[in-house]
C-alpha cells in the first residue's frame, strides 16, 4: 500500500500556448524566460482544453497508525530519498499500532516544523473565537513575537526552556521590571499550553519558568484620594473647561521663534479669577458658555462614578444609555459580561444621589437631541417623538476614553495635587478605584462586603492591594482598646472593698447581699445589661439547665426578691 508518486495536476493553457500533435496525442507548446515547455492537454469539466503538469516533488502515500490512508509531501525531487522519508512514516504508523507510542503524541511530531508566526496568528483566532478583549489580543500577539524573535525560534521544535529562561533574565538585567518580565513569560505560556491542548506539542516547554517576585520591584504604584482631594478635583473639573478660556498671558522667559509668550497654568488659588475672566470674554456667546459648562459638568459626573461605584476605565466606558435602570427601588447598572474584565455579568448598584443625577444627565442629553433634532409645534407626535430620542446604545459618557488620562492629570495639577507623592505612589485613572476601595474599609464596611462590591476573586486583593493604609484611622481605632493602668487595682477588688465583702462575696449589704441569696434556681440564668442611666445591673433571664442539688426559691422570695432590687435601683435612678 505503501508508495510515492508524484502528483500532477491541471492549469489552464497559456495565452501563447501552441496546440501539436504526438504520437496520437494533444500537447501543448510554449515559452518561459526563453525555454520551451510543453505539456499534454487534457479537457476541463468545463470543457475547455487544459494542461497537466506533473509535481517536481514526491508525495508519500501509506496507512497511519489508525488505519486511514493519509498522503504527506515529501518535498524531495530524489525518488530514494522520498523512499527513505516513507520508511519513517510506515515505522511511526506501526509503532502507533504496536501502542508504543500515542496516536496524539504522533500527530504531534507533524507540526515541530510548523512555523511560529503562523501557528501564533490561529493562536490569536482562538482567543478572539473566546471572546477576549482586542487589547489582550494585541498585547499577547506583540509580547509572544519579541520573544521568538530575541530568542531566535522560528519553528516550534526550537522553543525550549533555557534559551527563554535566559531572555528573561536579560530583561530584568536590562533594567525592565519583574512585572514585565512575568508579561512576557505570561504570553509565551499561554501559547505554548494551548499547542498542548490542541495537540501541537507533547509538552509545555515554559512549565519549569518560575514567576518573577513582583513585589520586589514595583514601579508603579496607586494612592488613594483623601476626602479634601476628593473636593478640591470635582470643583476643578466642574470649572476648568471654562477657566481656561480665562487663562492671563505672561512673557516666555525661553521663547522658541517668535512665541514670546504663553498662557498662565491654572492653580487652585487662580481659578475664580479665570473662571469670572472667561465670562467677560465669552459676555457675547452664550451658547459656548454652557457647552463648557455641561463639559464640566460631565467630567464632575465620570469622577463621582468612578468613585463611588469602583468601575474600570473600560467598564465605565462601556455604559450605554440603556445600561441604567434608575427608576426602582434599587437603582443600578447592568455591565455586559463582555465588558466586565472577569467575563461575568454584574449589577453595580447606584447609591440614590448619584442615580438622581444620572437621571438628569440622561434627561437634559434627551432634551438636547431632540432640540437639535428640532420641534413641531409644542407637543410633539409619538412617531417624531421616537426619532427624537437617542438609542439605547447611546454611550453615557464619550468622553471616557484611553485619553482621559490627560484630562486627569491636568486636574491634578490645577487643584494642586501632586501626581507622585512622597512614597513614590502616583494618581492615575485606575487610582480612582483603589480610592473606592479604601472608603469602604475607612467607612468600616465588612472585608467580605467590599471584596463583593469591587467584584474581587480573593478578599487579599481587596484589603491589600485595593486599600490604602493611610485612609485609614489606625490611631482612633487604638482608642477603642482598654485601658490598662500599671498602677491600678482590678475592678473586681475595687468593687468587693466599696461594698466591705473583701474576700467573702457572699457578705455584705443592700442588692449585693440578697442576690445570691435570692438567685433564682430553675432553667433561667441571668445576663446582665448594663443601662445608660444608672451603675447597677439589669437582670435579664434566659433559659439554662438547671443546677442539680439547689433548690428553687419560693414565690413570695422571689416577689421579695424583686422588690429589693425595684427599690434599690429607684434610689440610684429616681426617674425609675
Amino acid at each position: 500500500m505503501a508508495s510515492v508518486y508524484r502528483k500532477s495536476y491541471t492549469k489552464p493553457l497559456p495565452q501563447d500556448a501552441e496546440l501539436i500533435i504526438r504520437k496520437g496525442e494533444q500537447f501543448a507548446r510554449w515559452r518561459v524566460s526563453n525555454k520551451l515547455r510543453t505539456a499534454r492537454v487534457t479537457t476541463g469539466k468545463n470543457g475547455e482544453p487544459r494542461i497537466r503538469i506533473e509535481a517536481e516533488t514526491y508525495t508519500a502515500k501509506y496507512r497511519d497508525g489508525e488505519g486511514i490512508v493519509q498522503e504527506s509531501a515529501t518535498g524531495c525531487r530524489d525518488k530514494t530519498a522520498a523512499q527513505a522519508i516513507l520508511r519513517d512514516l510506515v515505522a511511526r504508523a506501526e509503532r502507533v499500532k504496536s501502542g508504543l507510542v500515542s496516536a496524539g503524541d504522533d500527530a504531534a511530531i507533524d507540526y515541530q516544523h510548523s512555523s511560529l508566526i503562523d501557528l501564533l496568528s490561529v493562536y490569536i483566532e482562538h482567543l478572539r473565537a473566546n471572546e477576549r478583549s482586542p487589547s489582550h489580543l494585541a498585547d499577547c500577539e506583540r509580547l509572544a513575537k519579541r520573544a521568538f524573535s530575541e530568542c531566535g525560534f522560528v519553528t516550534l521544535r526550537e522553543i525550549a526552556t533555557e534559551p527563554l529562561q535566559r531572555w528573561l533574565t536579560s530583561l530584568t538585567d536590562g533594567g525592565l521590571s519583574p512585572r514585565t518580565r512575568n508579561s512576557y513569560a505570561q504570553a509565551v505560556r499561554g501559547f505554548c499550553r494551548w499547542c498542548v491542548l490542541s495537540g501541537r506539542l507533547q509538552a509545555d516547554p515554559t512549565k519549569r519558568i518560575s514567576k518573577a517576585n513582583e513585589a520586589i520591584d514595583v514601579r508603579r504604584q496607586r494612592r488613594s484620594l483623601t476626602i479634601t482631594q476628593l473636593e478640591r478635583l470635582l470643583y476643578v473639573a466642574k470649572w476648568r473647561p471654562l477657566a481656561e478660556r480665562g487663562r492671563e498671558t505672561i512673557p516666555n522667559k525661553t521663547p522658541k521663534g517668535r512665541a514670546t509668550w504663553k498662557l498662565a497654568p491654572l492653580t487652585f488659588d487662580t481659578l475664580p479669577t479665570a473662571i469670572d475672566r472667561a465670562r467677560e470674554k465669552l459676555a457675547g456667546k452664550p451658547d459656548k458658555v454652557a457647552q463648557l459648562e455641561a463639559l464640566g459638568r460631565e467630567r464632575t459626573l465620570i469622577y463621582k462614578c468612578f468613585i463611588l461605584t469602583g468601575l474600570r476605565r473600560g467598564e465605565l466606558a462601556s455604559l450605554s444609555i440603556g445600561s441604567l435602570v434608575l427608576d426602582g427601588p434599587m437603582p443600578y447598572a447592568i455591565l455586559k459580561a463582555r465588558n466586565d474584565k472577569s467575563r461575568h455579568l454584574s449589577e453595580i448598584p447606584l447609591r440614590a444621589d448619584i442615580a438622581a443625577e444620572l437621571s438628569r444627565w440622561v434627561a437634559d442629553r434627551q432634551q438636547a437631541h431632540s432640540e437639535r433634532s428640532g420641534t413641531v409645534g409644542d407637543v410633539l407626535s409619538i412617531e417624531v417623538a421616537r426619532g427624537k430620542q437617542l438609542p439605547q446604545d447611546t454611550p453615557l459618557f464619550p468622553s471616557v476614553s484611553r485619553e482621559f488620562i490627560k484630562v486627569l492629570d491636568r486636574d491634578l495639577a490645577a487643584a494642586n495635587i501632586e501626581k507622585c507623592d512622597d512614597r513614590g505612589r502616583t494618581v492615575d485613572v485606575h487610582a480612582l478605584r483603589h480610592t473606592y476601595g479604601s472608603l469602604l474599609s475607612a467607612g468600616g464596611v465588612a472585608p467580605r462586603t467590599a471584596q463583593a462590591a469591587m467584584r474581587h476573586s480573593s478578599i487579599d486583593l481587596t484589603m491589600n492591594v485595593y486599600t490604602d493604609p493611610r485612609m485609614l484611622d489606625v490611631a482612633g481605632a487604638l482608642d477603642s482598646l482598654p485601658a490598662l493602668p500599671l498602677d491600678g487595682k482590678p475592678k473586681e477588688l475595687q468593687r468587693n472593698v466599696a461594698t466591705g465583702t473583701g474576700d467573702r462575696p457572699n457578705q455584705g449589704s443592700g442588692l449585693h447581699q440578697l442576690a445570691p441569696m435570692l438567685a433564682p434556681n430553675s432553667d433561667k440564668g441571668c445576663i446582665s445589661q448594663a443601662t445608660a442611666d444608672n451603675w447597677e445591673e439589669k437582670a435579664v433571664c434566659t433559659e439554662e439547665r438547671a443546677r442539680p442539688g439547689k433548690q428553687s426559691v419560693s414565690a413570695e422570695n422571689q416577689r421579695v426578691a424583686n422588690g429589693i432590687r425595684t427599690h434599690d435601683l429607684r434610689n440610684h435612678n429616681p426617674a425609675l
